[in-house]
Formats: C-alpha cells, sequence, structure tokens
C-alpha cells in the first residue's frame, strides 16, 4: 500500500497534470469504489462542469479540490491514477473516469478494488469519515515529541502497533516504521510506555527525517507502486531493513531478520534492535 512519501509523490505529479481542467463527464464502471453519495449518479452529475483547483494530502488520502467539492481519494493497495488521450484504449481494471474538455482523461485504475473515493462539499472534508478519524501529519506542528509520549504513556500496545495507528499519527505504513525504527535503534515489539524521553525523541526525529528523504526519493517502490507518470521511486535503495531479509545490516554487518509484529511482516537488526525489558 502506498505509504505517505508515495501518496505525495502522486499528488506533486497529478498537481502537474490536473490542475486547471474541467470535467466534460464522469464514467464509474464500478460503483463500489463511490463511497459518499451512495449513489453514482449523484457523484458523476455534480463533478461535471467542475474544475481542478487544487490536490492536498492527508496522511495517505488525496484531497481533490474542484470549485464546490472536495474529492477524498485512498489508493488502498494498488490504485493507481493516469492521464490518457480520450482516444487511448481502456485497461480492463479502469473504474473511474474523469473526462475534460481538452480531449484528455484522468483514469483511475485498481485491480483489487479497494481503493475509495468520497465527494462532499468543500469545508466538510475534514469533519466527516474517513478524515476526522486521522491523526496528526507527521509534518504537521501538532506532531511534536511531547504529543507523541503522551500518546505513548497511554498504551500498552507495542510500539510499531502505535505507530501504524493512524488515529495517533496519520502516513505511516509498514515500510516507513520499520525503518524508523531501526534508525532509532528500537524494537518494534518494545512496550510503548516503556521508551524513555531520550528515545522518543530520537524517534520523533527519525520519523520526520525518514519520511522527508522517502519524499525526495519519490517513495519507495515496492511490488507494482510507480506513480501517475509510470516512475519508480527509489527510496528502497536506501532501506536499512525493509525487504532486506538476511542481508547484512548496513551498520553492523548482522543479517536483517523478519518476523511478524503486529500482524505484519517486520524487518530489524537483532544487535542494532535489542529488545528491551521495560
Amino acid at each position: 500500500m502506498p505509504e505517505l512519501p508515495e501518496v505525495e509523490t502522486i499528488r506533486r505529479t497529478l498537481k502537474e497534470l490536473v490542475i486547471g481542467k474541467t470535467i466534460e463527464n464522469v464514467i464509474v464502471h464500478w460503483p463500489k469504489i463511490i463511497k459518499k453519495p451512495e449513489e453514482k449518479e449523484q457523484f458523476m452529475d455534480a463533478l461535471k462542469g467542475q474544475t481542478f483547483k487544487s490536490i492536498d494530502r492527508k496522511g495517505k488520502f488525496l484531497i481533490f479540490y474542484t470549485n464546490d467539492f472536495a474529492l477524498v481519494s485512498h489508493l488502498r493497495m494498488e490504485g493507481r491514477y493516469g492521464m490518457f488521450q480520450k482516444a487511448e484504449p481502456v485497461d480492463k481494471h479502469t473504474h473511474v473516469i474523469f473526462q475534460f474538455t481538452d480531449g484528455t482523461e484522468l483514469r483511475y485504475t485498481d485491480v483489487r478494488k479497494f481503493g475509495t473515493m468520497h465527494l462532499f462539499k468543500k469545508g466538510e472534508e475534514f469533519s466527516s469519515l474517513p478524515l476526522s478519524q486521522l491523526g496528526p501529519e507527521p509534518f504537521s506542528d501538532e506532531f511534536t515529541s511531547s504529543y507523541l509520549r503522551k500518546r505513548l504513556s497511554k498504551t500498552e500496545r507495542n510500539i510499531k502497533s502505535v505507530l501504524l495507528d493512524q488515529t495517533v499519527l496519520t502516513g505511516l505504513g509498514n515500510i516507513y516504521v520499520d525503518e524508523a525504527l531501526f534508525r532509532s535503534g528500537i524494537h518494534p515489539e518494545r512496550k510503548a510506555p516503556s521508551l524513555t524521553t531520550k528515545e522518543i525523541d530520537k524517534l520523533h526525529q527519525e520519523i520526520i527525517a525518514t519520511l522527508k528523504e522517502a519524499v525526495e526519493k519519490g517513495g519507495s517502490t515496492v511490488r507494482t507502486y510507480v506513480n501517475t507518470q509510470g516512475q519508480i521511486g527509489m527510496f528502497q535503495l536506501q532501506h536499512f531493513v525493509y525487504g532486506r531479509k538476511g542481508e547484512p545490516c548496513k551498520k553492523c554487518g548482522t543479517p536483517i531478520e523478519k518476523q511478524v509484529t503486529a500482524g505484519r511482516g517486520t524487518h530489524i537488526c537483532p544487535k542494532c534492535q535489542r529488545l528491551k525489558k521495560k
């Protein structure tokens, strides 16, 4: 699933491709992707004649702003956007098409059909699900060491579970949790309240630094992820642990191990991330 860096990369590329384009027609081939409004015809009719004004992001969600609406889109596992000419063949996994007055189309494809779209009137998007339940952005002023310390003190879960919780911090997923924990020298199974103030300060810094570096590199290409222009991300070349099972740790040379933590495949260096008891 694309995480914050990948979704931010998609946002930036889409911004260059669709801002200023006016929607002539909307085609929905798989209505279940449209979660709000309930009827696809309402979704289609509302967007006709609207112009894309800007594209924002909250965590892993894209937010397309038109004259009157906010379209909240979640790509889930394999959702993708692509720009095409109207005459080009339509892939069988294309489920939503935004046809523009200039003859181009923005097409949403999704092999697994897990993606979602919610359409709100401008100004209502953050007061309703799915955005209303999200925690702060890692790059926001709200995400401080003090905030992280407070949230970690209120749970007995392991640190990986907490960091994957989108109501605590939005945008982090399996890749960047593993990477940030390694860079912080923290074992993913450590109980959240066991972390010291120094460790939390370090973790806070490394979460932000890891994500910033990943954004600069266009995210990580894992499985089938590419951005909207078909370009691969390059941050995977800088991974310390994720996807490197059996390979030597870049810091100490110990083979990277893979285990299951918080129900997810988790990569660690057993030497650099020793499991400490509370």
